[in-house]
């Protein structure tokens, strides 16, 4: 299955090293972040989880929840566990999904080579999950997607930035330009015509082109 952004998350049931969990029931009606790794006691992926670790207070501030995933068993990501707070400094609260029979893997196509339904013929390699982040609504839909090459670790800033522009689009109609970051200025959405532009933004806006009216960002 392709899945594409405005999708419903599948979901799923799944052990993780907070115990059981049927996916959409732990969302809630937050936000919430599913991240793969293609393997335990990996450097770049020891980095990457540690990083989350130190930064999920953000991810709190927006009401999003983290969630972890690699086809590695429960007992091995909470041995590495260890490893992540000893080389990186923080502690990994957030649960850590073990997918052991590749379920979740397929249903959100994490893995890095063309899957045959079957275990023959695949490989520890072919086993792994590439690194996929899912940004997920309190609607269930999947509202970005990312995927990078096992030897790359993620900018996970960009996450946080992403739900930023989302949650702000979503609560003033407004979009952001290209590398945006919190308090630069914003564009006005096309959908949204001059005579309500002038309620929305009463203090004005620079009209750079008719389709492209640039303001401050709405607090």
């Amino acid at each position: 299955m392709t899945l594409r952004i405005n999708d419903v998350a599948p979901d799923f049931k799944a052990e993780t090293t907070k115990g059981p969990i049927n996916f959409h029931e732990w969302i809630g009606d937050g936000w919430a972040i599913l991240f793969s790794h293609p393997k335990d006691f990996t450097p770049v992926c020891t980095t990457e989880l540690g990083y989350m670790a130190r930064i999920e207070p953000e991810f709190t501030k927006r009401n999003a929840r983290l969630i972890g995933l690699s086809v590695d068993p429960v007992d091995s990501h909470q041995r590495w566990l260890g490893d992540i707070e000893e080389t990186q400094g923080a502690k990994v609260n957030y649960p850590i999904i073990a997918d052991r029979d590749l379920a979740v893997s397929k249903l959100y196509n994490m893995l890095p080579a063309e899957e045959t339904g079957t275990s023959e013929g695949r490989t520890p390699v072919t086993n792994q999950t590439v690194r996929t982040v899912f940004v997920i609504g309190p609607d269930k839909r999947i509202k970005m997607m990312l995927a990078y090459p096992m030897t790359t670790g993620r900018n996970f800033d960009e996450i946080l930035r992403v739900i930023d522009s989302i949650q702000m689009t979503a609560k003033h109609r407004v979009a952001t330009p290209a590398n945006w970051k919190q308090g630069e200025d914003v564009i006005i959405a096309s959908s949204v015509s001059d005579e309500e532009a002038k309620k929305l933004f009463p203090g004005g806006w620079k009209t750079v082109k008719p389709y492209l009216r640039v303001v401050g960002q709405p607090r």
